[in-house]
């Protein structure tokens, strides 16, 4: 049975279905794992050394204080290496930016953007550039396993996890690595809460939350919970809710969720204005345009 094939045969045990996300939503690990593991290895295997303060300003926008939080590490890189090369400081030190061409072919034509999907590709082809990004993202993936650990869940989200699991189904939709998740749900015994541990390898969010609900309950009994706007997007893809957790203010958002959210989710108020005005608050906390534009 593939990773997809999961999602697929969860059978719906309760009326209602929650997503949610996991990285910056349920656990304060974006920071340490995007400025300690993902960005020097960005520097190092892509050779950034000369413009390594921008490189890291670039990089830190793309993946932490933009609207493109959160994004799949393939996917961030190709922004950030095109972001980086933009800008005027970069070029007048003449640094040269990596040919990302064949990542964004391979990203193009392929949903489950993780490591197992890109070796098996370099399987059958040859290219080097991918091979180098292969190696990149496998020693991100051996840093944060060595130094992030022992990062609790925000306030309020076992208290709101307990809850959702008296009335609702739920599972993990996340672009991290399942091996991580697993890891970190589990270090904090949470994994309880959930029916499964959705990752990149399962494909998209918006494919999680597909695979999972989507003709299993009806649109408005589904809600996504998550900290960035693709985690809005894929909500809306499938025409179901969304309970933004406000980057910088997680706690107040869970605890929101917790004496306020579910239970309008619940009770079938969640819709309409209540959403209206949480994405509308959402939507004010991450700029779309760089600083140094």
């Amino acid at each position: 049975m593939d990773q997809q094939d999961k999602l697929r045969q969860l059978k719906p045990e309760k009326e209602l279905f929650i997503g949610i996300d996991s990285d910056g939503c349920v656990f304060d690990t974006m920071e340490i794992k995007q400025k300690e593991c993902f960005c020097p290895n960005f520097i190092k295997f892509y050779e950034l050394q000369k413009v390594s303060k921008f490189a890291r300003q670039t990089w830190e926008f793309v993946n932490l204080y933009s609207k493109t939080r959160g994004l799949n590490r393939f996917l961030a890189l190709i922004e950030a290496v095109k972001l980086l090369g933009e800008r005027k400081e970069v070029q007048l030190r003449n640094a040269i930016m990596p040919d990302l061409m064949p990542l964004k072919e391979w990203t193009a034509k392929e949903n489950k953007l993780g490591n197992p999907a890109l070796e098996k590709y370099l399987e059958k082809v040859s290219e080097p550039m991918l091979d180098l990004t292969l190696k990149w993202s496998k020693k991100v993936n051996e840093d944060i396993a060595d130094m992030v650990r022992g990062v609790p869940p925000f306030s309020f989200v076992r208290e709101s996890l307990e809850k959702i699991k008296l009335k609702a189904d739920s599972i993990v939709v996340s672009q991290t690595p399942v091996e991580a998740l697993i890891r970190e749900w589990e270090e904090n015994d949470i994994d309880r809460y959930v029916r499964s541990i959705a990752g990149q390898e399962y494909g998209t969010k918006a494919e999680h939350i597909a695979l999972a609900a989507i003709g299993k309950y009806p649109p408005q009994k589904i809600l996504m919970v998550g900290d960035a706007p693709g985690d809005l997007r894929a909500a809306k893809k499938n025409g179901v809710l969304f309970f933004p957790v406000n980057p910088g203010h997680e706690e107040d958002s869970w605890e929101r969720l917790f004496k306020e959210g579910l239970d309008r989710f619940f009770n079938g108020t969640f819709e309409g204005d209540y959403e209206k005005t949480l994405i509308r608050e959402f939507d004010s906390y991450l700029p779309e345009t760089p600083p140094w534009y």
